[in-house]
């Protein structure tokens, strides 16, 4: 077993190929040092890939990321490895980090995929499509879709009916079923955590119907439906196909809430509320927009114009939180929430329901260093111990976090956060000899 692991060197290991860990690498690798980026999904480029825009400029996600995107993965100081994941991380005597990482097949080679998406028109299985959110499916054989990076196809083997349909249409024969998983041996003098954050799951609140009523859907799914690589041509609701009129957001589901474990404020979830709700009324000038919330933080720079330019464009702010969402049965749902302003129980009837769902702590870094502890902070997210004089520092000596793993933050400042981690690994690597 030994023998087949493949040992390698690098000057810094960034763990996640979102956002702050694509920043930090560029930052790394244009100071001269070499840079391996360990990424768990098929693309780099993590959740800000998937958006439409971002707030309050309402700039396109897309054109921002796609060309940073394109930018580490051209550089020839960053080796990215997508599909792949750290299982392990220690500091040896020297104090430099070795690290354990699998890499996944894709059964695909990828130096020779022109990205033709043949295989995909060739394969007969239909799944449900992730990078979507399941609204739509996808094949066996697919790319993620049209701007991922590498844009490479990859093969769903646990759904793969190995047919050899998709190999019959490849032009280039790339597809090669005898890949197999590869382990590597990474020794490398600074690692980077930006692990990023996971999205509250609204199963968790079955008061809600999501899961059970069809026109109940996540905020992450509206997003995909605004986003210029969405699934239909319009906003459409996934029970019927019918273009909504009336649409209810729900805020803080999953967040400043103990009794789902949550307690913490997301900090974005009132904005990128508000900026879906903007977009909405572009896409449907007709619908009426109602967003439900407990209290409106718009602390950031320009934030509170954000909100108030929402109002001017006819979005209804109702001060109240939602106790039950029921349905009907030409599918529209009935929201029964309590006025705060009123101090009355009411019921509003909307032809689709958005959770405005939370953001919580991805425990897997605190997990992953084994000699060394990697100390979380109340809410389980990295901890700081200099969080005002050297942010990026954790409680392990040449390890720093990026980005959303140390709490919430929006997109600004979770580059910003890049940078600094990107300093503080450089300062740290120039005082080593």
């Amino acid at each position: 077993m030994q023998e087949n692991i493949k040992k390698s060197q690098y000057d810094a290991l960034v763990i996640g190929g979102g956002i702050a860990g694509g920043e930090a690498a560029l930052n790394l690798a244009n100071n001269g040092y070499k840079v391996l980026v360990v990424e768990k999904d098929l693309t780099i480029g993590g959740k800000m890939i998937l958006l439409s825009k971002v707030f309050p400029t309402l700039d396109c996600a897309a054109c921002i990321t796609t060309p940073k995107v394109s930018e580490i993965s051209r550089h020839a100081g960053i080796t990215i490895f997508t599909s792949s994941e750290v299982t392990a991380v220690t500091k040896n005597n020297e104090g430099r980090f070795v690290a354990s990482v699998t890499k996944r097949p894709r059964y695909v080679v990828t130096e020779d995929c022109t990205g033709c998406q043949l295989c995909e028109q060739a394969c007969p299985v239909n799944v449900p499509d992730q990078y979507q959110l399941g609204l739509i499916g996808r094949k066996a054989a697919f790319i993620p879709f049209n701007i991922a990076s590498p844009r490479v196809a990859a093969i769903d083997i646990d759904n793969c009916t190995l047919c050899g349909a998709c190999e019959k249409a490849c032009p280039t024969k790339c597809i090669d079923f005898t890949q197999e998983t590869e382990e590597y041996s990474i020794e490398a003098k600074t690692v980077i955590v930006a692990t990023g954050f996971n999205l509250f799951d609204p199963l968790k609140m079955p008061r809600y119907g999501y899961g059970k009523m069809k026109n109940v859907i996540t905020s992450m799914q509206m997003e995909r439906q605004l986003a210029p690589t969405r699934p239909f041509n319009t906003i459409l609701r996934p029970g019927d196909g019918k273009v909504p009129d009336k649409i209810a957001y729900v805020l803080c589901t999953g967040s400043r809430d103990a009794s789902v474990g949550n307690p913490v404020c997301s900090q974005i979830c009132c904005m990128y509320s508000i900026k879906q709700a903007q977009l909405l009324m572009g896409a449907l000038p007709m619908a009426d927009i109602t967003i439900y919330y407990i209290n409106i933080r718009s602390f950031g720079k320009g934030f509170e114009e954000f909100y108030e330019q929402a109002k001017g464009m006819g979005v209804n702010f109702v001060k109240g939180k939602i106790g039950t969402i029921t349905e009907k049965e030409n599918g529209n749902l009935i929201l029964r929430y309590e006025d705060i302003n009123e101090g009355v129980v009411k019921e509003a009837e909307h032809d689709m329901a958005v959770l405005s769902v939370g953001v919580l702590p991805n425990e897997t870094p605190s997990a992953l260093f084994k000699n060394r502890e990697l100390k979380v902070d109340a809410q389980k997210f990295v901890y700081q111990p200099e969080v005002l004089v050297s942010p990026a520092r954790t409680s392990i000596d040449g390890v720093f976090v990026s980005g959303t793993a140390s709490g919430p933050m929006d997109i600004p400042d979770s580059i910003l956060s890049a940078g600094s981690a990107a300093a503080e690994a450089i300062s740290y690597l120039n005082s080593k000899p």
